[in-house]
């Protein structure tokens, strides 16, 4: 009768652990789906970027180093994205992503300051449609990176929580870095892309 007992709860904690095993995993996917859907969105944006510069190279003929510079943070955030896509829980690939959209979003600001002392350029059919859909994108950025983060901290603090973090520590659940902006950075503005 006595194993009939051990037998039982022995059962019942190995029910619960393949549940707490499958329910991190479960988290897990879940929040590298939701960085999925801003890689989604920052490719977007990426693409829209060269199509801004060209329209706006006929007119800023003299603005090349700041055209430059707009392309080239570009190229180091879709560097910094592609290595965040790959690991989306990975501290130091979120860190470089932040950093890079920081920068890119900084050099976009700058583009923009510089697109108000030319009229003609602001009233260009071609610029008006890629700046709206530009500002379009940031939103959707904006709400992806916000369904990240509260993935993110669902699936941390499962991780954390006892008596799930012994099955997280048994299987190397670690911790996921939220995608947030940095201190003193471009980033904590927003792209002003309004004429």
């Amino acid at each position: 009768m006595g194993w009939i007992i051990v037998l039982a709860v022995l059962a019942v904690v190995v029910f619960w652990a393949v549940g707490a095993y499958n329910r991190l995993v479960s988290l897990r996917n879940k929040f590298k789906n939701a960085f999925a859907q801003i890689d989604v969105q920052l490719k977007r944006r990426y693409d829209l970027i060269p199509n801004l510069v060209e329209t706006a190279k006929g007119y800023m003929k003299h603005e090349r180093e700041t055209l430059e510079k707009v392309i080239a943070a570009r190229n180091t955030a879709v560097t910094a994205n592609a290595a965040a896509a790959a690991d989306p829980g990975s501290a130091s690939a979120m860190q470089g992503l932040i950093v890079a959209e920081g920068a890119l979003s900084g050099a976009l600001s700058r583009l923009f300051a510089l697109v108000e002392a030319y009229p003609d350029l602001k009233a260009n059919q071609n610029m008006m449609q890629l700046t709206e859909e530009l500002t379009g994108t940031e939103n959707k950025i904006s709400f992806a990176r916000q369904a990240f983060n509260d993935s993110v901290m669902s699936y941390n603090t499962a991780s954390q929580q006892f008596p799930t973090n012994v099955i997280a520590g048994m299987f190397s659940f670690a911790p996921a870095e939220l995608l947030q902006a940095t201190e003193g950075d471009e980033e904590r503005k927003p792209v002003r892309v309004q004429f």
